[in-house]
């Protein structure tokens, strides 16, 4: 199960991550567009050092190396240009990307390890936002068998199960987490849910 960043500020934010990680969060995607390279290496200081190889950044990826980070996120506008070899490989680098429409994932390179699609359901943190079509549906026809489907999008504990019932690999929370009053009560839950969805201890 991964976690994604709320894009803006958080109370509470290092504390609620350092407490998901202690519970069991398998990847947390750092996504804070607004913020300046020397910004974001503020907030990867702030971040557990245990956990830094379970931290996706989103941008700024020249900082990886210095924070032991080989996860990158590769945004839509990128993947044209984008060549593994950009960065220095110490060690196996991994890479993820999002899209929108089945056709999209479809056509995406075999080195992307996992691709949101998104949004499955009715997204939390952009209320009204919705997907041009029934994801739920066109997830079974997708051709690329290489890339991991991680639904994204209005993923709630409601829900969850539907999603990888209808073919999803695995799910992504973003506004369920950080949009409620008790980002690490509804944490916990979500994963226990999860647990027992995919019978994983």
């Amino acid at each position: 199960m991964i976690v994604i960043t709320s894009p803006d500020s958080v109370t509470n934010e290092f504390e609620i991550i350092s407490e998901m990680f202690q519970e069991g969060l398998s990847l947390l995607h750092i996504r804070k567009p607004d913020l300046s390279i020397t910004e974001t290496q503020r907030y990867l200081d702030q971040t557990p050092v245990a956990f830094r190889d379970r931290l996706v950044l989103h941008q700024h990826h020249k900082l990886a190396a210095a924070f032991g980070i080989n996860r990158f996120h590769i945004k839509k506008q990128d993947r044209e240009q984008f060549t593994p070899d950009r960065f220095s490989k110490p060690v196996s680098c991994y890479y993820s990307t999002g899209t929108h429409t089945i056709e999209e994932f479809s056509n995406l390179q075999d080195l992307y390890t996992y691709a949101f699609l998104s949004p499955v359901f009715e997204s939390i943190s952009k209320p009204g936002y919705q997907s041009s079509e029934n994801l739920l549906e066109t997830v079974k026809s997708r051709t690329n068998s290489n890339t991991k489907r991680i639904a994204l999008g209005g993923i709630t504990i409601s829900n969850m199960a539907l999603a990888m019932e209808n073919g999803f690999d695995d799910i992504a929370l973003l506004g369920t987490i950080w949009n409620s009053t008790d980002p690490i009560k509804n944490f916990r839950e979500c994963l226990q849910h999860y647990r027992i969805i995919t019978n994983k201890n």
